[in-house]
């Protein structure tokens, strides 16, 4: 149920420290994509910035209805026991720490939740998954990231009587910059999409809360904003 009077549920999204150039200056900053703004707000919800500060994290999620980890940085492999391959991207420990407990809590707590790419992963990741470092490496093509700073379009093929197949139907092509995945599934998540290739492409729990997983970012296109709306209803109650 939203937390304000309103009714209009609040979406926390989670956020990054990069270093940014912006008037005068060019300094570390709090960055976000805009088109997850404007999905939860096109959806009908109040999207609101979470910082990765550390300890105050669990004090974020207790003022959210709903809660969006997005996508970024590679996860340090150090969090599901591998050892880092020369493809996997520097350790990013202040947002790993704070998400992996952002996700801990919402779960804990019955928050509804969207990860997206790196957010599906590390969701994998929390409940003891594991992941390919180097997907290109697996499946031989790099069609989910065709060069840095372009999104492959990818066609997805969906299990039915799922949340995602309530979505989306059994198909919707979709916007992927990736080069990691899933590999070994963590506890209670079930696959329920998957490229051609085979790569899994969303997962949930079998759970009556909305915790779902896309490996695909939705927030690009500002065209389809299903996914959003999705999370924006549950966050509500509806």
């Amino acid at each position: 149920m939203a937390s304000n009077a309103s009714n209009v549920p609040v979406i926390g999204i989670t956020t990054y420290l990069e270093q940014s150039r912006f008037g005068l200056w060019d300094m570390p900053a709090a960055v976000l994509p805009h088109g997850y703004l404007d999905g939860v707000a096109a959806a009908g919800g109040i999207p609101v910035l979470l910082p990765p500060i550390g300890d105050s994290t669990a004090d974020l999620l207790s003022r959210v209805d709903g809660l969006i980890v997005a996508g970024g940085a590679d996860i340090d492999p150090v969090h599901y026991g591998a050892v880092r391959v020369p493809a996997t991207g520097p350790a990013r420990p202040d947002r790993d720490f704070s998400e992996h407990t952002l996700i801990e809590l919402a779960l804990a707590n019955g928050v509804p939740l969207l990860g997206v790419c790196r957010g599906m992963q590390l969701l994998n990741v929390v409940l003891g998954g594991t992941l390919h470092q180097h997907l290109p490496d697996v499946i031989g093509n790099t069609e989910h990231l065709p060069r840095p700073g372009t999104f492959g379009r990818v066609p997805v093929k969906i299990a039915p009587e799922t949340r995602v197949f309530d979505i989306f139907g059994s198909e919707v092509d979709v916007h992927c910059h990736h080069h990691q995945s899933v590999d070994v599934l963590g506890n209670g998540l079930v696959p329920v999409a998957w490229a051609g290739d085979g790569t899994v492409e969303a997962v949930e729990l079998a759970e009556p809360e909305f915790v779902v997983g896309v490996q695909w970012h939705p927030e690009e296109d500002g065209v389809d904003r299903r996914l959003f709306e999705a999370l924006v209803r549950a966050a509500r109650g509806d």
